[in-house]
């Protein structure tokens, strides 16, 4: 390819709506284009790596066995409806209706549909297993999409489904899925950590997901320094935190005028904030959830969820839903409170470890203080559940040992889904006695336009980006220093035959700008190598090749480039 035919516009200023690094990079690399708030159109070099990364996640699908298909991204309701959410998916699904004013959804997945498509043709345990993908756009109206491709609204995904006859056959699809994901993201360049998650919308018994280690990451994650141990700190697993045994004081409550927060209650009492409790209030399928934990710790939304068998994401309550159930804001504990249908209470395990604590009077500008919540509490009335965050003071719940944390882009996620689809939707087989049977069902995902946002948060530096090899638009860029000198440019075409015969993937720089500019798009957009022609070099027969990542320049002949070249890469 040569640059005077290639479509890359570039920015030398950053957008002032790119909220990250990668956003940030691919709009000024000129990788993509902003449409609309969440939507952006990929342009060649952007496509480029995006059909690289796709190439590798087929190698790798396929190797594994796995079949590709393709499913519209426009879903009938009716199956949605079938499984039971269509209501339960909440608005992050676009529903629209056609002419003839039928029910649609754009599709944020694919369960529905390929749980559909696949029990009209399966009716035999001798069909199984079977595991079938595809690489496509999903949709999802995020309420805030941020961040570039890291939470846009439409995306590209790779998404495939394993159909068994059994757990242990379950258990296989799931491993070589597993195995093949790594496999991907290694040869991706990701730095990453498979991690135990938490299955939320999509449901199932077990899953994992694959994160990239970013500061940018929107997820946290804890990994243990000494095993392999590593979790989504949603799914963390703390432990049960006890405070010394005191003598039980005498309850009592204090004014606290303006004290509307734990911390500035501890503040206002002089107590630190593990002598506190605090409280954070939820609807969760209509109800008013009371969630209460330790002041130091911080609420786990999705052990709340879990704790209360709710069925769609919590939100926080409204002021109209604490009035509804005689709540105070900034004032609350369970002291003296009773469950119902509408309101319930679930304490954290370490709360009811604690001793004389303060806690909310359940009246305007009032706390308790001397709380002790297996004497003060109405403990046969709430749901005591591990409802905390984990924390950095926790230990490995596999091993004892210390906990690090760190953020994580989510690139990919293995479910194990069981027969919460097929059994919605009566996708059964007969088994070898004749007896129908739901099919056992797996999810893999594969976040493909995230993968590549992924990369850039973890190899940049101030000039631009440092790709991969793998991914990279472009493995090597010519730079002839002078487009008019003829002698460079006789050279560098030489060059740049002499590369692409050797297989390797290079842009010839014929732009007759001036070599500062060339070099600066040469390190935005992240080649892995460049080649500098220059009249010094040419006097000895020589060309400067560049390592973006590291820096290094060295000389090299001109009749050796190819040969050069492709070790270098190979090492990269």
């Amino acid at each position: 390819m040569l640059a005077t035919k290639l479509y890359a516009p570039t920015l030398r200023e950053v957008p002032s709506d790119a909220d990250v690094v990668s956003q940030q990079l691919m709009l000024r690399a000129g990788f993509m284009r902003k449409t609309a708030n969440g939507l952006y159109s990929f342009l060649p070099l952007g496509w480029r790596s995006i059909k690289k990364i796709e190439a590798i996640v087929r190698e790798e699908m396929d190797r594994a066995s796995a079949q590709e298909i393709m499913m519209p991204i426009l879903q009938p309701a009716e199956i949605w409806k079938e499984s039971g959410r269509w209501n339960a998916y909440g608005a992050e699904m676009m529903r629209i209706n056609d002419r003839h004013d039928n029910e649609f959804c754009l599709g944020p997945t694919h369960e529905e549909m390929i749980t559909t498509l696949v029990k009209n043709e399966i009716n035999s345990y001798r069909q199984l297993p079977v595991n079938l993908y595809q690489i496509q756009s999903k949709f999802r109206d995020e309420r805030r999409p941020r961040y570039g491709l890291m939470r846009s609204r439409e995306f590209i995904m790779k998404d495939a489904y394993s159909f068994d006859v059994d757990e242990a056959g379950l258990e296989e699809s799931y491993k070589s899925m597993y195995d093949a994901y790594t496999r991907i993201f290694n040869r991706c360049g990701l730095t990453f950590r498979p991690v135990e998650a938490d299955s939320g919308a999509i449901g199932g018994s077990g899953t994992h997901e694959f994160m990239a280690i970013a500061e940018a990451g929107e997820a946290d994650i804890v990994y243990c320094t000494k095993c392999d141990y590593a979790a989504n700190i949603e799914i963390g697993k703390p432990g049960i935190m006890k405070q010394e045994e005191e003598a039980l004081q005498e309850l009592s409550v204090v004014d606290t005028p303006n004290a509307s927060s734990i911390e500035a209650v501890a503040e206002m009492l002089n107590l630190p904030l593990h002598k506190t409790i605090k409280a954070v209030v939820f609807s969760i399928d209509g109800k008013v959830v009371l969630a209460i934990v330790r002041g130091d710790h911080e609420v786990n939304e999705v052990a709340v969820q879990h704790a209360v068998l709710g069925s769609v994401e919590p939100e926080m309550a409204t002021p109209e839903e604490l009035e509804k159930v005689g709540l105070t804001a900034g004032f609350i504990s369970p002291v003296g409170l009773e469950q119902t249908e509408e309101f319930a209470i679930v304490v954290d395990e370490s709360v009811m470890e604690t001793y004389n604590v303060c806690g909310g009077a359940n009246k305007k500008d009032a706390h308790y203080i001397n709380i002790n919540p297996k004497r003060d509490f109405n403990v046969e009335d709430i749901i005591v559940a591990p409802i905390r965050l984990i924390t950095k003071d926790d230990v490995c719940p596999t091993c004892g040992g210390s906990l690090e944390h760190a953020k994580g882009i989510e690139v990919g996620q293995v479910f194990k889904l069981g027969t919460k689809y097929s059994e919605a939707l009566q996708a059964t087989f007969l088994d070898q006695n004749g007896r129908p049977n739901p099919m056992i069902m797996g999810c893999y995902g594969i976040g493909v336009s995230r993968t590549l946002a992924a990369a850039i948060e973890q190899y940049h530096d101030e000039n631009g980006i440092i790709w991969p090899r793998s991914i990279a638009p472009f493995e090597a860029v010519i730079v002839p220093i002078n487009a008019k000198d003829e002698a460079l440019m006789s050279t560098s075409e030489t060059i740049y035959s002499a590369l692409q015969e050797a297989g390797v993937d290079v842009l010839l720089d014929d732009r007759k700008d001036r070599a500062g500019v060339k070099f600066k798009d040469a390190d935005l957009i992240g080649y892995p190598l460049r080649i500098t022609v220059s009249k010094n070099t040419l006097e000895n027969n020589e060309v400067e090749i560049q390592i973006r990542k590291t820096g290094e320049a060295l000389s090299c002949a001109i009749d050796s480039v190819a040969t050069k070249v492709t070790e270098l890469l190979q090492n990269l």
